[in-house]
């Protein structure tokens, strides 16, 4: 049982010091892309008064081009597969609810939804703004994020590569993109709230 103890002690002690190791150096400048196993993307909006309804997308493909020395100069793609909705409907056997959801001309139509960024203000040591355009259901308006940069690393201890790191905020009106089903008894404001983790263009996930 010691030993057994002892190994764990030295082995998380090892991974935090690998951690720490990479945390010191910074991930370098250059083209990054979602990692998939690390990331998310929730969106919800006021139901009947009495809750937040939440869902989620799992097709999520963003590219970043970082500058790491001055980051308003970095640029931000995000390419979202409206099929990709993960609604956790409870009667899958009754009504294909993420289907509907994602396909339907009432809803999201099929259409692929793309952010663009155009501007990125640093509002703090960590934080910022980043302003684009917004296209889903084939329209196209002005949208925006509140940033945290997490963090990165020039070697991840387990993945052995550069890492970033984000989380992000973000609200928008849905009627705005001509998305008016059910108001006001479904809220017009969709909040969005998204954890990232990017990884180099070129890297090959296993």
């Amino acid at each position: 049982m010691l030993r057994i103890a002892a190994f764990c002690i030295g082995f998380a002690l090892s991974t935090a010091l690998a951690v720490a190791a990479g945390l010191d150096e910074q991930a370098p400048a250059g083209a990054y892309k979602t990692d998939p196993s690390h990331s998310s993307l929730l969106w919800s909006f006021n139901h009947s008064g009495l809750s937040n309804y939440t869902a989620r997308f799992t097709g999520v493909n963003a590219r970043l081009d970082w500058n790491p020395v001055k980051p308003e100069a970095s640029m931000l793609t995000v390419e979202i597969d409206p099929m990709s909705v993960r609604t956790d409907y409870p009667w899958p056997d009754v009504v294909d609810f993420d289907a509907k959801i994602g396909g339907d001309p009432d809803f999201l139509a099929g259409k692929l939804i793309r952010f663009v960024s155009s501007t990125i203000r640093i509002t703090g040591e960590r934080t910022g703004i980043v302003e684009g355009v917004l296209t889903f259901r084939d329209q196209t308006h002005p949208a925006s994020l509140n940033v945290t940069f997490n963090g990165s690393m020039a070697q991840h201890p387990i993945m052995k590569t550069a890492k970033l790191g984000f989380s992000a905020t973000g609200t928008i009106r849905r009627s705005e993109w001509g998305l008016g089903f059910a108001i006001p008894e479904l809220g017009d404001e969709v909040k969005l709230v998204i954890e990232t983790q990017m990884v180099p263009a070129d890297y090959a996930f296993r």
